[in-house]
């Protein structure tokens, strides 16, 4: 059997073919097919050969993954001082040359280290949580997050970076944002969440920009109001070029991509602000909408402490659809479950009316939904657009039979959010549902 250079060597080939030659450069991956070689290319993409038609111009074995040890930073005390709070994702991530997998090896110190810019806007230290991806995040990681934010305003951070996989970013950085403010609360300074679409390793990274972006926010961004969902947001490209970065409200933002560098949009709403990157120019850019709210706006009152979650509590989530029986409902029911959602359709509806007489179903899971003993809340499978149970007859019947979540125009995530918070800290949750508590209700549905 033929073989070929070290997994995780550094190459360049030489590809032969019927009537030409070319030249490829990357690293070395575990072959894909017998007998053949797996090139990682700059561009992130994998390429397999056959070894009988290539020719090694050069090979270079792989580096140490050994991370050098720390070196303190030099302290500006001309500059404020940011804390990254580490806790994994893409944007920790780098390819594992072994297996050929993109795995979270980066430490925090590194990213810092990868993006020097940083150190030109702020000082900045790192709290690693762990190296998750954020499919992996629960609840409790929640509370290690928040207990983090607390710990770095009081040892006198201006402002905090999270840094998180994107898949569920949104989902936790709503929990924050409703953890500082959902009592009333307003935290000492602001707080961003980032994190990259590609390994941090990767040429075509976003990592690094979104990174400066956040740290721009965290370092010079406004003193959050608590009112307009501003405490806590999310930091993420805003196209799929480099140049300029979007700043989120994270109860107004949605992952709405899976592999864009653009993944992350707003939801019912617009982004507060854009940063602008420029070589070494970095500017912070607030939207016309976002400044004149907040000058009609008084700030709370600063607090030094935020709620917590209980990750104990069970919410199961159903899709209203064909599929949706009394049976799901009545298993929902008789386990141990704290409340229940509703993905509806449209306007935030379900199968529960039998114009034609020939389905009985939906008048039985009518019947099921009307006997509930928990919280049931509506959500909307649209995504964009508010939860109306006005318009359609069948809406007024859902309020009826006690279903929660008319007139919500948050994404659904933070909806979802807003009801674990509400049964974490013993709320009222048909009331707390029906309030803005953080600005996480949008006045203003944008077409």
């Amino acid at each position: 059997m033929a073989t070929g250079p070290d997994i995780g060597s550094r190459v360049r080939i030489k590809l032969l073919t019927h009537d030409d030659e070319t030249e490829i450069e990357g690293v070395v991956l575990p072959p894909a097919v017998r007998d053949h070689i797996t090139v990682k290319l700059a561009n992130g993409y994998n390429v397999s050969h056959l070894l009988s038609s290539i020719e090694i111009i050069s090979s270079e074995l792989p580096e140490s993954n050994e991370v050098a040890p720390n070196k303190a930073p030099m302290i500006n005390p001309d500059l404020p001082m940011v804390r990254i709070i580490h806790t994994g994702g893409t944007i920790a991530s780098k390819v594992d040359y072994t297996t050929g997998a993109v795995t979270a090896q980066f430490e925090p110190s590194e990213l810092v280290e990868h993006v020097p810019e940083l150190l030109k806007m702020t000082n900045l230290d790192v709290h690693k949580i762990g190296n998750m991806f954020s499919e992996d995040i629960r609840p409790n990681h929640w509370n290690q997050i928040i207990d983090a934010t607390e710990k770095a305003f009081a040892d006198g951070c201006t402002g905090v970076v999270v840094t998180h996989g994107t898949d569920t970013l949104h989902l936790t950085a709503s929990a924050v944002a409703f953890a500082w403010c959902g009592k009333g609360g307003n935290p000492p300074g602001p707080i961003a969440f980032v994190g990259s679409q590609r390994s941090s390793d990767r040429a075509s990274s976003d990592a690094a920009q979104n990174l400066i972006s956040a740290v721009k926010w965290a370092a010079e961004g406004p003193r959050p109001t608590g009112e307009l969902s501003d405490a806590v947001v999310v930091s993420m490209h805003q196209t799929s070029d480099d140049g300029a970065c979007s700043i989120h409200s994270a109860t107004g933002v949605r992952k709405l991509h899976s592999s864009r560098r653009d993944a992350f949009r707003p939801v019912n709403t617009m982004p507060l602000a854009t940063v602008r990157i420029d070589n070494e120019n970095v500017d912070l850019d607030l939207e016309h909408h976002y400044n004149e709210a907040r000058s009609n706006t008084l700030p709370r009152e600063i607090t030094s402490t935020a709620e917590r979650f209980d990750d104990k509590i069970v919410i199961r989530q159903l899709v209203a659809g064909p599929w949706l029986t009394k049976q799901e409902i009545v298993d929902a029911a008789s386990s141990k479950t704290d409340a229940l959602v509703i993905h509806g359709t449209g306007l935030g509806h379900l199968p529960i009316e039998d114009s034609n007489g020939d389905t009985p179903q939906n008048l039985e899971l009518r019947d099921a939904i009307e006997q509930l003993n928990i919280p049931a809340l509506i959500v909307n499978q649209c995504i964009h657009g508010p939860v109306n149970m006005n318009v359609y007859s069948k809406g007024r019947i859902q309020q009826e039979i006690g279903l929660l979540g008319h007139g919500i125009t948050s994404s659904p995530e933070a909806a979802i959010m807003k009801l674990h918070f509400a049964l974490s800290n013993g709320m009222d949750v048909g009331l707390v549902m029906s309030q803005n508590l953080i600005g996480e209700q949008q006045q203003t549905i944008l077409d």
